[in-house]
């Protein structure tokens, strides 16, 4: 099997294990989303740990945390996702998954407009076309609804920040996230502590949302691991299509399984959203095969040069 199949398959995979991640979280609704979130926190450290000190990585994630240049990353990148993490949880608890896939949808959006307005970053007429669709249809949600849609405003947000000022920091996907948790574990354990010691936590209840709760380690840790063995095999144009898998199956899960309202203004804003992401893939597509033909020019004007000046 070559390197790129591989890297396609760990893609679906993790992509996959996202998408239907409203499954799981959806079977702990019994349990609050903070005390859910604790969980995560704390069983996603434990699998981290293990894995980078099995790999004997656990140096490289000590220099990380006691770096204060790199500290005061990492903890606001901690920030921004556990705020996300808490918002996707509530949202798949309390009915509202549909907001939640409409996050993910628009954060490459998002993200594209992050990098114009904080790193100068230039877009092309259709990546701007792209944007300004996103943005009418969650005007169109706010006037239909006559709500605004914050959730999946604050989902694409969050992640947006985040994968902003993860680009700051020289570690890996593993070794990062490993940081993230482990700054977050000291309020995660006092927040069990809190609920164990006076109403009482979820934990050791039941021994099925037990093992639910421990598995949201392994939950949040393996997709990481499959995406991050994948986007080193492909082009990122590739990478961000295969993506869009998440939020559409997550889609399928709020109005299939779960059975959550979607009317024609939820079509219509959707539809908009499906439009700009196609206008935003073909450019994206386009200018990656634009980069490999000049890449490709100048490796051949090298190789030419090189034979001249031998002759």
């Amino acid at each position: 099997m070559t390197d790129t199949r591989k890297g396609v398959l760990a893609l679906l995979a993790a992509c996959t294990i996202w998408g239907l991640s409203p499954l799981f979280y959806k079977a702990l609704s019994a349990v609050p989303p903070a005390e859910v979130l604790a969980h995560r926190t704390v069983w996603s450290l434990v699998f981290f740990a293990t894995l980078l000190a099995v790999q004997k990585r656990l140096p490289v994630l000590w220099g990380a945390v006691t770096r204060w240049a790199s500290v005061r990353v990492i903890l606001f990148a901690a920030s921004m996702i556990s705020v996300n993490w808490f918002l996707f949880i509530w949202a798949i608890q309390v009915g509202r998954a549909t907001e939640a896939s409409m996050g993910y949808y628009i954060f490459p959006l998002v993200a594209v407009l992050i990098g114009r307005l904080l790193l100068g970053e230039k877009l092309s007429t259709a990546q701007w076309s792209a944007v300004a669709m996103a943005g009418f249809a969650v005007v169109s949600l706010t006037i239909g609804l006559q709500i605004l849609p914050w959730i999946p405003l604050v989902l694409a947000t969050t992640f947006g920040i985040y994968g902003l000022v993860k680009k700051q920091l020289d570690l890996g996907p593993v070794v990062s996230v490993t940081a993230e948790v482990l700054m977050l574990t000291p309020l995660a354990v006092a927040w069990l502590l809190y609920l164990h010691t006076g109403s009482g936590g979820a934990f050791g209840d039941e021994i099925g949302q037990s093992l639910f709760l421990i598995a949201a380690g392994p939950m949040t840790a393996m997709p990481l691991i499959l995406f991050s063995y994948g986007a080193r095999r492909l082009t990122m144009s590739t990478v961000g299509i295969v993506q869009y898998l998440n939020p559409t199956l997550q889609f399928l899960c709020a109005v299939v399984i779960f059975g959550e309202p979607f009317g024609p203004v939820h079509l219509f804003a959707f539809a908009l959203i499906w439009t700009a992401l196609a206008v935003y893939s073909t450019s994206a597509l386009r200018q990656d095969k634009a980069r490999r033909n000049a890449r490709i020019v100048s490796e051949a004007d090298v190789v030419v040069s090189t034979k001249s000046s031998k002759d």
